[in-house]
């Protein structure tokens, strides 16, 4: 029997097919516009049924007995768990205030309605800390363009005639989009890639641009400078639908290619055929992706890439950057019946913090400060779902130092990771297949697509909705969590798009509201305060920000540790994000270890001759913050003088832990995004 469902063990949400047998999952197929032998493989997906019965699956709610040997995990009842859960909420509650508890959550099972349920249970609990990962994932990108524009546009990549991919790699993690971006090189269309690492698609392209790792902003403006001097710019679309063009012309003028080429790796010719092959193809659009994320500049960088679409006139346009169409649906977090007088651990970031109705908080730095510094007072208790910071956080020995010293720690997740083996209760969560649930993601624009359960769960798992929910009515909020089931839930959130669950079962390949818009602003204006494209924001202005987007005259300073490169010479790159693998999660899946058994360190061959490493000897790379022993591989795809680090090994064993290295003291001022992606270090041969 075959099922139609939504694949979540990425980001990507792509639409599959699921073979099932007797209620169980035996294999899983991608829907595609491309033919069945021409589909990009996805090893996750064609070991989708080794991770659902992996033997490592959490099957029953655990909870630590400790001793004087520290402590160890015994089996309990769903009832137990969650009782013991809502009595220390209450406790806590009591002696230190609701706000002393904090949710943290993470992308790993699902992102979805999940967070929309969490946000509730905890703005109705009394705390204003459910805190997302965003500020190093994704939404500190999309303030940028909020701040730009008014929403985040998605490129429509297949009707584009120019595609610059800017810090994603779609070969490896979203198959979908890549597809399409075949498709549209097969039918024409130029590749710009920007990218410090020789990706696959830089091997497609007919412009790569290593770029120095956090330097972005500055090729951006450099581009932009290109396109205004030599007059390629939308002149209609600039004078009537921007504000602070010559603020902007005079801030890009500072970054010409001929004078910041050499300190960003590039060669100024290829700068300047990369900004006219861009500015005079049209339409063309912009993918930008987690490369430009875990920068320390992550902000006005992004703004910088923003900005290239309005003024090449690329937005809202068909083949363009599309400004989404939101399907309706409504905000049930109840952030309104906060009480006004808490204020959340991320108060000292309120931009971030405000600037979406629906995306909460994301600086997920905040979460250690108020654990460890008590500021801006003390978290007690935390709720991690989804996510395994004891590895994926920035300076992972500080955050490991976080989480023991919290009173009382609740993990919710598929597998005994890191941070779930320093928990006080471990709740077994399902997997996408295992769940009915409403994707956010769909949401953004025009279309609703259900992912449907098509398996019973697991053992004793229980899927996130039902955790949340059981666990809000033994809090007393049993009136506010009404739904018995997940599919009420669902009805009730799109109720203002008239859409249902049974609608959307008998639509499996989901529902269009309407057709898409194009030049949408020409009716309704932009999403600004000015209600136009803002190269200038007076709104950042006012809060102390700079207004158009500026770099420091240091080309170095995005990088953390820069300050003391004569003692750690070597620029570090946090690795790519491996095929097989999604951040720190499947790396004990036999079938997909197989495939890449272990993490490496890159070294340019140069770098490796000077040296006299080869491959396979094992390198200690240092900083300021730790140390990591990981096998070298000789490799051109990275600049020389720099290495790229093999990423998410930590869950394996903490001396392959990419975060052991890196630093959460420096912090953007908008997003409190670390510079966590690229750092100085000093290698040197294990004998």
């Amino acid at each position: 029997m075959e099922k139609d469902t939504i694949c979540r063990l990425c980001s990507s949400c792509c639409p599959i097919k699921a073979g099932i047998i007797d209620n169980r999952l035996i294999e899983a197929e991608r829907k595609s516009f491309v033919s069945k032998e021409r589909r990009h493989f996805c090893p996750k997906l064609k070991a989708a049924a080794d991770i659902v019965y992996s033997p490592d699956r959490l099957k029953r709610p655990l909870v630590k007995k400790k001793g004087n040997g520290g402590g160890h995990f015994v089996e309990t009842s769903w009832d137990e768990a969650l009782d013991l859960i809502a009595d220390k909420f209450n406790w806590f509650k009591k002696e230190h205030g609701a706000e002393s508890a904090a949710w943290l959550r993470g992308m790993a099972a699902d992102w979805g309605a999940p967070w929309d349920y969490a946000n509730r249970l905890m703005n109705l609990f009394g705390s204003p800390n459910t805190i997302g990962n965003g500020s190093v994932c994704h939404v500190a990108r999309e303030i940028a363009h909020s701040f730009t524009y008014g929403a985040m546009t998605f490129p429509e990549i297949k009707k584009a005639k120019c595609i610059i991919v800017w810090g994603k790699n779609d070969m490896d993690t979203n198959p979908q989009a890549y597809e399409n971006l075949l498709y549209a090189k097969q039918h024409g269309a130029k590749l710009i890639v920007v990218d410090p690492v020789r990706i696959g698609l830089a091997e497609m392209a007919d412009i790569w641009m290593q770029i120095k790792p956090g330097h972005d902003g500055m090729l951006a403006m450099s581009m932009i400078h290109e396109i205004i001097s030599n007059k390629l710019y939308d002149d209609d679309f600039v004078n009537e639908w921007t504000v602070g063009f010559d603020p902007l012309k005079e801030a890009a003028r500072k970054y010409k290619a001929d004078k910041i080429a050499d300190s960003i790796w590039l060669d100024p010719d290829v700068i300047k055929n990369a900004a006219r092959l861009y500015a005079t193809s049209k339409p063309a659009c912009i993918v930008d992706g987690n490369g430009l994320d875990m920068q320390l500049n992550v902000f006005d960088q992004t703004r910088a890439v923003c900005m290239l679409r309005g003024l090449t006139g690329n937005i809202d346009k068909s083949g363009g950057d599309v400004i989404p169409q939101p399907v309706p649906a409504k905000n049930i977090q109840c952030k309104d019946l906060l009480p006004r007088d808490v204020k959340s651990i991320t108060c000292d970031y309120p931009l971030f913090n405000e600037f979406h109705a629906t995306w909460g908080r994301h600086a997920q730095s905040c979460i250690i400060d108020a654990i460890l510094d008590k500021k801006p007072y003390p978290i007690k208790m935390l709720v991690v779902q989804s996510a395994n910071p004891a590895v994926t956080m920035t300076d992972s020995n500080r955050v490991t130092r976080a989480l023991e010293n919290l009173d009382f720690m609740v993990v919710i997740d598929l597998f005994m990771t890191k941070t779930a083996s320093l928990a006080d209760v471990v709740l077994p969560a399902t997997s996408s297949f295992e769940k009915t649930q409403l994707n956010r993601a769909f949401l953004r624009n025009n279309f609703v697509m259900l992912q449907e359960q098509v398996i019973e769960c697991v053992a004793d798992s229980w899927p996130d909705w039902k955790i949340t929910f059981e666990l809000a009515r033994k809090l007393g909020l049993k009136k506010e969590f009404p739904w018995q089931t997940v599919e009420e839930a669902i009805d009730y959130q799109l109720e203002p798009a008239g859409i249902t669950v049974e609608m959307l079962r008998k639509t499996p390949d989901g529902i269009r509201i309407g057709e898409t818009e194009y030049e949408k602003y020409k009716n309704r204006g932009f999403a600004t305060p000015s209600g136009k494209l803002e190269f200038y924001s007076k709104r950042l202005e006012q809060h102390g920000h700079a207004p158009v987007p500026l770099f420091e005259n240091d080309a170095e300073h995005p990088i953390s540790f820069y300050d003391r490169k004569d003692e750690f010479p070597i620029l570090g790159i946090n690795g790519a994000r491996s095929n097989p693998y999604t951040h720190s999660q499947f790396r004990k899946i036999p079938s997909l270890v197989k495939q890449e058994p272990e993490g490496f360190i890159d070294i340019h061959p140069d770098d490796a001759h000077e040296k006299e490493i080869a491959d396979n000897d094992r390198l200690c790379v240092e900083t300021p913050k730790g140390r990591i022993t990981m096998k070298a591989r000789v490799s051109d795809v990275i600049h020389q003088g720099s290495i790229r680090i093999g990423w998410g090994w930590g869950e394996i064993d903490s001396e392959y832990s990419l975060n052991n290295l890196t630093d959460d003291g420096k912090r953007n001022t908008i997003t409190c995004t670390p510079s966590s992606r690229s750092f100085m270090c000093r290698i040197a041969k294990v004998k």
